[in-house]
């Protein structure tokens, strides 16, 4: 039996002090904190869902992060991969959740999530059958491409949100550029690890700014219980053909990220290839919580890839310290006065924060790509698939001679698109084409 120590950190199942390991998980909860909550705050504010909804939304989207990570932690049956892998609220169906939440209503898009969450847990347990169909180009242009989509999304919010009628006004612009500018300073000068915590700081003074501003709302907080548990069902569910199918595209696109993760996850972390099991649990656990997230009136959940950059950076990969983590992440969500103040935050803060982390996730797209070489087949796969997919979708008139299907899933999403672009092409393309190496 391994003796209890600080250095086990950096063995996967190596005991670790309590009071060690705990600084080392909550790194974790503070490098995916806003990134978790920011899914739920873009969409709550397209679809106009009142701030009590949000704030609850909040806390259950912490909750369902920590139970998340627990499982891909210590695997339940096929459910979880066994690795340190830290979930979150996913980015990739805010595009999506905004497009169906603003024309069918909330209730439709997650009755999507549950039963897209539900085929994709299937697809998971049988993983090693199609895996080959989604290779490392085909996951790096969707990556880039969801973060081309979002950049609208940050740029909305840095302006004042949404359908704001003083869109655009001195005071919201302010707010976005301190913020911004906030967390390019902190990013610059912070030494270490404490770099991860950039749009964590930037978060704080723009928030402490936009108070000053009259764009802070608090007045919840002296309503709100001490303690509560997040509403089962809280919307009624709808179920709408056109928008499950749309959902269910991107629960793939969500899956290939998880095999992106993962992989990267076992190489950098553990020195080794993944296991086929460890890509099976993964995707697995992707899909049922996220069916269960739903449950509870939440966004799916996914793989937090700045978690798998901060193993790559500290080397820190065992379970039980980022177990605490998770623990942290269910605490903190059972306690509505932290969801009010989150729900709080103002849309020009959330922007400033959120443009740095989309243009992050275009990057690591584009670094994806790199990676993958610039082959003939593999420039033809990305740039055909995204010229298609952004171009198209920046002209949805392109699409008024296909059936009502068809327009919901791809005139307004781009990811979508650009996911069904590349396995199409890379299907069809030979293997090896004239003037590869």
């Amino acid at each position: 039996m391994s003796k209890e120590s600080v250095d086990n950190i950096y063995q996967l199942d190596g005991k670790v002090p309590i009071g060690k390991a705990i600084p080392f998980g909550l790194q974790h909860v503070l490098a995916m904190f806003v990134a978790n909550i920011a899914p739920i705050l873009i969409v709550a504010g397209v679809v106009k869902m009142p701030l009590e909804a949000s704030a609850a939304l909040i806390q259950t989207a912490m909750i369902i992060a920590g139970v998340g990570t627990l499982i891909q932690l210590y695997p339940v049956w096929r459910v979880g991969s066994g690795l340190p892998i830290v979930m979150g609220i996913s980015f990739t169906f805010v595009s999506i959740f905004c497009v169906i939440g603003s024309k069918f209503g909330y209730g439709t898009a997650i009755g999507a999530a549950l039963v897209g969450g539900i085929l994709e847990g299937v697809l998971g347990l049988c993983a090693k059958y199609w895996r080959r169909f989604i290779p490392p180009i085909v996951a790096a242009t969707v990556v880039a491409a969801i973060g081309f989509s979002l950049l609208g999304i940050g740029a909305n919010s840095f302006g004042g949100g949404f359908g704001n009628p003083n869109f655009g006004d001195a005071k919201y612009i302010t707010v976005g550029a301190i913020t911004l500018a906030s967390c390019l300073a902190f990013n610059i000068f912070a030494k270490s690890f404490y770099r991860q915590l950039s749009v964590l700081f930037g978060l704080v003074v723009g928030y402490i700014v936009a108070f000053f501003f009259g764009l802070v709302d608090l007045s919840r907080l002296a309503t709100v219980d001490l303690i509560s548990i997040p509403k089962f069902m809280p919307y009624e569910m709808q179920f709408q053909p056109g928008a499950i199918f749309a959902v269910f595209l991107i629960f793939l696109v969500s899956a290939s990220e998880t095999i992106g993760d993962t992989s990267a996850m076992t190489a950098i972390g553990l020195n080794r290839e993944v296991k086929e099991e460890e890509i099976s649990g993964s995707i697995t656990c992707d899909g049922i919580v996220s069916s269960i997230s739903s449950l509870f009136g939440c966004m799916p959940i996914t793989s937090f890839s700045q978690n798998v950059g901060l193993i790559a950076m500290t080397k820190v990969v065992n379970r039980f310290a980022i177990m605490t983590g998770a623990v942290i992440m269910i605490m903190a969500g059972l306690f509505p006065a932290l969801g009010v103040i989150l729900a709080s935050l103002p849309e020009p803060v959330l922007g400033g924060c959120t443009l740095m982390m989309f243009g992050s996730i275009v990057v690591s797209g584009v670094q994806m790509i790199a990676s993958c070489g610039y082959s003939q087949r593999n420039v033809i796969i990305a740039s055909l698939a995204m010229s298609i997919g952004l171009g198209f979708t920046q002209t949805p008139a392109i699409f008024k001679i296909f059936p009502d299907l068809v327009r919901n899933v791809f005139a307004e999403n781009c990811v979508a698109v650009v996911f069904i672009v590349a396995v199409v092409l890379n299907l069809i393309l030979p293997e090896r084409m004239e003037g590869d190496n």
